[in-house]
């Protein structure tokens, strides 16, 4: 690898493929037939893609979506673009046509690689923009009729025929490797500008710290537009060596003969997809989890039961909650040297991040309070929102918007997000603490609560449940349980029972649809 290369990002696995060219780097499972990727072949592949969108005449600087399910070809473009010094704008395939088209119009992308399948309504959003650089990537199933014309796409396997790839090897002019989009919990989405220098800096000290071995099997279940799946799996195991197998959705039962079939060490996810699979243990009995020894539970708050359910299901696995963010990275981690973090904490503040907790009134240092950070790999700020920039980066400080409290042995535990919490009747409730409650009966395997209005307390904490196979509980004995196992005040006045709770696109509860649907419960005693 030529030393001009050492500052992209787009090259941090190439010296693993030198070294290990003929391993597994990845393992596709997306459509019918399962491929092997070598770590060789992933590089040469990321090199023509790079090599492609030079020759195309695309520019240092220039913005390209991916729109990609989750296959090997993501990986590749991911990285392969950056090595041409473009900027790749990971998207979500099944955001709402508006949603496409604002993200596609906002980040000034000039082409698009895009995987159909995934994301039907990609080629007519490109088309109506008119995107200079339009790549489709072969459809494993017939396509829908009434789909846009694709007579002005470029066959994505084009790109890896021909000679051997041809390019020089750049940087984006601001130093930007790709800039992904976050809604947070409200609001339009939010192109955040990351560096290569701050994402190489992640990678390394994380693996100096906290080394990934080349034997570990990694799966990954969650979209790969998600930081969860990147930050977790694909890129400490791309720069160790090890293995990573792509799951092209999550479905609980096909998650778990994956889990066994593959021989995974670990995997890392939302709580909701662990939450799933508390239905069906009779497979898991019946499976092997001999290889799994860890399970990374993140990107949302966790309830202390989830984690208890899990250790007694997977009782040879650790199960780790951890915490990091897109704008931000990971600045809580497991302490070096041998400490055992408590049940419920994210960890300590890992080496190199600071952090401190600011209350609400203003004071830092505090005990409880809204976590700032500040690091190398922290965000150089959103894309074309100055004063949302100058609000949440404060002299380099990122405000998280999330909600901790720190112990005495400087353990961090997560609350929920600052505008998750709220007053019930004066009483500060926080939703993580009275799903836990919930999730304490033998009969709930999953929870959701929520604020819902009140004619005297203002707000009080509703919850939609699912029970586990057979089991016959309703909403008032659940009141009445959660009356009895926790605070009264933080009882939820409205329960109701369903098949599954409603998630968004990332795999987290879809808060919006979940309010809905309890507005229209009869309410419980007040």
């Amino acid at each position: 690898m030529p030393d001009s290369c050492t500052d992209n990002l787009g090259y941090f696995f190439s010296d693993t493929a030198q070294r290990v060219p003929g391993r597994v780097a990845v393992v596709d499972l997306w459509g019918a037939q399962r491929r092997e990727f070598s770590f060789a072949e992933l590089d040469r592949r990321a090199n023509c893609v790079a090599a492609f969108f030079q020759a195309q005449g695309a520019k240092p600087g220039e913005r390209i979506a991916l729109l990609v399910g989750n296959r090997c070809e993501y990986i590749e473009s991911f990285f392969g673009l950056m090595r041409a010094g473009l900027v790749s704008v990971p998207l979500n395939p099944r955001q709402a046509e508006a949603n496409l088209e604002f993200m596609l119009r906002d980040s000034g992308a000039s082409g698009v690689i895009l995987d159909i399948e995934a994301c039907p309504l990609g080629a007519v959003v490109a088309d109506r923009l008119g995107l200079r650089y339009r790549v489709i990537l072969p459809a494993q199933t017939p396509l829908a009729s009434g789909e846009s014309g694709l007579a002005n796409w470029q066959p994505y396997d084009g790109i890896f025929q021909g000679p051997a790839p041809v390019f020089t090897p750049r940087l984006s002019p601001d130093g930007i490797a790709f800039q992904p989009y976050t809604a947070g919990s409200t609001g339009k989405p939010k192109g955040v500008r990351l560096r290569h220098e701050g994402m190489l800096w992640s990678i390394r000290s994380t693996e100096e710290k906290w080394p990934t071995s080349a034997d570990e099997v990694g799966l990954v279940c969650v979209p790969l537009f998600h930081k969860n799946a990147m930050r977790g799996t694909v890129k400490p195991n791309l720069f160790a060596g090890a293995r990573t197998v792509l799951m092209p959705r999550y479905e609980p039962k096909e998650f778990l003969q994956t889990l066994a079939s593959e021989r995974a060490t670990y995997c890392g996810g939302v709580p909701a997809i662990f939450s799933m699979i508390l239905q069906h243990q009779e497979l898991i009995s019946r499976l092997d989890f001999s290889a799994l020894k860890l399970l990374v539970i993140g990107s949302a708050v966790v309830p202390t039961e989830l984690v208890r359910n899990l250790n007694r299901i997977f009782p040879q696995a650790k199960v780790k909650e951890s915490y990091g963010l897109t704008e931000g990275g990971g600045p809580l981690r497991g302490p070096v040297g041998g400490r055992v973090t408590p049940p419920g904490s994210a960890g300590v503040i890992a080496d190199g991040y600071e952090v401190k907790l600011v209350a609400v009134d203003g004071t830092q240092g505090a005990e409880e309070g809204e976590l700032w950070t500040r690091s190398p790999c922290v965000t150089d700020g959103y894309h074309n929102l100055p004063a949302l920039t100058r609000e949440r980066i404060v002299d380099g400080w990122l405000r998280t918007g999330d909600l901790f409290r720190v112990d005495r042995e400087g353990f961090f535990y997560f609350r929920g997000r600052v505008d998750d919490m709220f007053s019930c009747g004066g009483e500060n409730i926080y939703p993580r603490e009275v799903e836990s409650v919930l999730l304490g009966h033998p009969d709930v395997t999953d929870a959701c609560v929520v604020p819902v209005a009140h004619s005297v307390k203002g707000l009080v904490p509703a919850a939609m449940v699912v029970l586990r196979p057979g089991a016959i509980t309703d909403g008032e004995v659940l009141k009445a349980y959660s009356l009895s196992h926790g605070p009264a005040y933080a009882h939820p006045r409205r329960v109701l029972v369903v098949d599954s709770i409603p998630l968004g696109s990332a795999g987290k509860p879809d808060k919006a649809l979940i309010r809905e649907a309890l507005k229209l419960v009869e309410p419980g005693a007040q």
